[in-house]
């Protein structure tokens, strides 16, 4: 057990829930905006048992448990980190999730386990995502991480899509002795992960820690090919694959569809993030190599978690100006508080009740302004969010050397529309059980933003594991 004051484990447990949370712990604003490095500071053992011991141990169901997607047995793993059981701890986060390590990065914990912590009445919440990334990597620091692979079943499973659904179905499917192929149209294994979200929120070489984990135990890695173009779902079956998993995600920028959209130095966030995320081009679509040029000012629209992402990376390109324009209040945002805090740190600005109506180029034929209108906010809509409403007269311009397009997503209808007696609806998502992730098509099964449309890593790692429970009896039913 890691040397910590046995004073302080002996503490009565309602003292120890009124000590002061750790926080979490990030480089300095002035260096960290300098590159594309992780923020996070990682804890020490001590902070860690220190932190942990702050938890009460809420009588079941605990309100962390319930709110966390996985279910993850967090007081369990608070007792143990505690007690300084720091591989115990981990393996049991393993036991419910197949992607801990990521998850503790960049799952919204404040709107999810740790949003939960029943501390939140009186002090501040215990530190669990942190908790979760800390155990994580100290096993892998010290013994390693491996996936026990079953015996062979004889039985073929293909997976489209290497993000976070395929992964974690193929960390399942790959126990049960099947085995596992991932396609996928990216050079590279990890789909959101690798190509989506930036290297200071989640560092590349975990993304690969974990896939080489899935990789030394057997499974199969397909770059550049683009199921429905190169290769459709029949042809798959053709190759003697008894199950198939869609695991695509939504990779179509949602568009804006005003004047001026198409200009130079307007840009969707899909691409803008892909030219960022990676410094390696050989893993990068040939078409996306290269940071982008931004110029001096940067206006990022939109609300969500991308918009956070494109806001801290248009600063670390060297944009002096950073503004996100967004139709409604922050209160209505979907993107974490914590990414935006970070943001705001960082000296991104924001402009609320803010919606652009056009994009006006310059002499040179490139961006140079956007016209925006102010909102107010009606009723509320079919989300539950009120409506932005225009206020008539007052167009306002912002000057904008880079505009960055961060909307939303669409599902890519491609495998609907090529796969036969594979239902559709809502321009392309899959319909799929959410239990089992079965598909309308026999041996054909779908979780992930595919189906649910855009969601957190943890729901679509989720997905993938109830997918290949139910892939697993399928194949098993099978002569």
């Amino acid at each position: 057990m890691p040397a910590i004051a046995s004073e302080y484990l002996a503490i009565d447990r309602k003292k120890r829930a009124r000590t002061p949370s750790l926080e979490v712990a990030t480089r300095p604003v002035t260096e960290r905006v300098c590159d594309f490095e992780d923020v996070a500071i990682p804890m020490t053992p001590e902070q860690a048992q220190m932190e942990a011991a702050r938890c009460v141990h809420c009588p079941d169901p605990a309100p962390c448990v319930e709110a966390c997607p996985a279910h993850n047995d967090i007081p369990s793993a608070m007792w143990l980190i505690e007690q300084g059981e720091f591989l115990e701890a981990a393996q049991l986060y393993r036991q419910t999730s197949s992607l801990p390590e990521l998850c503790g990065r960049v799952c919204p914990q404040e709107q999810l386990c740790q949003g939960s912590c029943t501390h939140l009445k009186a002090f501040e919440a215990v530190l669990t995502g942190p908790l979760e990334v800390f155990v994580c990597d100290y096993e892998r620091q010290t013994v390693g991480v491996d996936v026990v692979v079953g015996e062979p079943s004889g039985k073929k499973v293909a997976i489209v899509g290497a993000g976070p659904a395929g992964l974690a179905c193929a960390e399942q499917l790959i126990q049960q002795g099947h085995s596992v192929t991932i396609f996928d149209a990216k050079p590279a294994p990890g789909g959101l992960l690798t190509y989506g979200i930036p290297n200071f929120k989640l560092p590349k070489q975990v993304v690969f820690w974990r896939w080489n984990d899935l990789e030394r135990a057997g499974v199969e890695f397909v770059p550049e090919t683009y199921i429905g173009k190169d290769k459709s779902i029949d042809d798959l079956m053709s190759d003697g694959y008894q199950g198939v998993f869609i695991g695509v995600g939504v990779g179509v920028d949602a568009p804006m569809e005003v004047p001026g959209e198409d200009l130079p130095g307007v840009m969707q966030a899909t691409e803008f993030l892909i030219r960022c995320s990676l410094d390696d081009e050989q893993l990068l679509p040939e078409e996306m190599r290269g940071r982008p040029a931004v110029g001096e000012k940067v206006a990022v629209i939109g609300g969500g978690d991308t918009a956070s992402d494109c806001l801290r990376s248009a600063l670390r390109l060297g944009a002096k100006e950073v503004t996100c324009l967004y139709r409604r209040t922050e209160y209505e945002m979907p993107g974490g508080l914590h990414d935006r805090e970070l943001a705001r740190e960082e000296g991104a600005h924001y402009e609320f009740l803010t919606q652009p109506v056009q994009f006006i180029a310059g002499e040179d034929g490139r961006l140079a302004k956007i016209e925006c209108l102010r909102m107010e906010l009606g009723e509320p809509d079919k989300s539950g969010r009120r409506r932005p409403m225009p206020i008539e007269g007052t167009n306002y311009i912002v000057e904008a050397d880079t505009a960055v397009l961060a909307l939303g997503y669409w599902p890519d209808p491609i495998v609907g529309e090529t796969t036969p007696e594979l239902d559709t609806h809502k321009w392309g998502l899959i319909i799929a059980d959410p239990d089992t992730g079965a598909t309308s098509r026999p041996g054909v099964f779908a979780g992930g933003d595919g189906v649910t449309g855009p969601d957190l890593v943890v729901t679509a790692m989720v997905a993938g594991r109830k997918a290949a429970t139910a892939i697993d009896e399928y194949l098993n039913g099978l002569n």
